[in-house]
């Protein structure tokens, strides 16, 4: 199916590793130019050694107040538009709350909620030129609490919210915003997730991972692609009835409205 994205202009960040990488090979593969944006260069250089369309690689920390308007720019100078803004980056601490510092929930905060509100000012006047879109990557744990995921379900629920009331600018604007709620996906993170339960429980890894999954309540974890699948058909023509949706992507996890 050709979701209308061939020489469009796609900025992503978190794409070194796991879901933001698969977001920026599949936004290639459906013929997107890309800025793909990430703290370590070296990952960033190699993804764009296989991309099969034009790919520059920004290398910078979104944490900075200074970094959105440099990557706005930088991703303006080198192709002129901006067509789509795919807000993946931030890992947030998780742990016990009475152990977790101030230094933790500021810096969970600082790229995954300000990175994205920032990227999102800076890029808004072109994407309401171009009439793009914003994927915002948000998680499961915005919806639905934890008490081991306190900073990282906080800083979710405010990145939807920011979706919500984005989306509700862009009706005026001219710009789609809409998030997306991934659950367990098998990225770096969860296969440490993984590790440390085998061995707590002197199991397998496979095994661990069927528990783990049980545990939750559903299948199986999802994958990168599948969540940048998602992505895709959220950036396109095919999904401009979409204004403020909040997609889950977690095996049925998440009960709630």
């Amino acid at each position: 199916m050709d979701l209308g994205l061939t020489d469009k202009t796609a900025i992503v960040t978190g794409a070194s590793r796991g879901i933001g990488r698969a977001i920026a090979c599949q936004l290639a593969a459906e013929g997107m130019r890309l800025v793909v944006v990430a703290r370590t260069r070296e990952q960033l250089d190699e993804l764009a050694e296989k991309c099969p369309t034009e790919c520059l690689v920004q290398s910078i920390d979104l944490r900075e107040p200074g970094a959105a308007a440099i990557l706005v720019d930088a991703a303006l100078a080198r192709f002129g538009m901006i067509d789509l803004l795919v807000n993946n980056a931030g890992a947030t601490k998780r742990g016990d709350f009475l152990t977790l510092s101030d230094a933790d929930w500021s810096d969970g905060f600082a790229l995954k909620f300000f990175g994205a509100m920032r990227l999102c000012r800076a890029a808004w006047p072109y994407l309401q030129s171009s009439r793009g879109s914003i994927v915002n990557i948000a998680g499961t744990g915005g919806r639905t609490a934890s008490a081991e995921f306190t900073i990282g379900g906080a800083v979710n629920a405010a990145v939807l919210n920011l979706t919500k009331a984005l989306a509700d600018r862009g009706m005026k604007d001219g710009v789609r915003v809409n998030a997306i709620n991934p659950g367990l996906v098998t990225t770096d993170r969860l296969r440490i997730r993984i590790r440390d339960y085998a061995r707590r429980h002197g199991i397998d890894e496979s095994e661990a991972a069927s528990r783990m999954a049980e545990e939750r309540g559903i299948e199986r974890f999802g994958t990168p692609e599948e969540i940048a699948r998602l992505v895709a058909f959220l950036a396109s023509p095919a999904a401009g009835y979409c204004q403020g949706s909040i997609v889950d992507a977690d095996g049925g996890e998440t009960h709630t409205l």
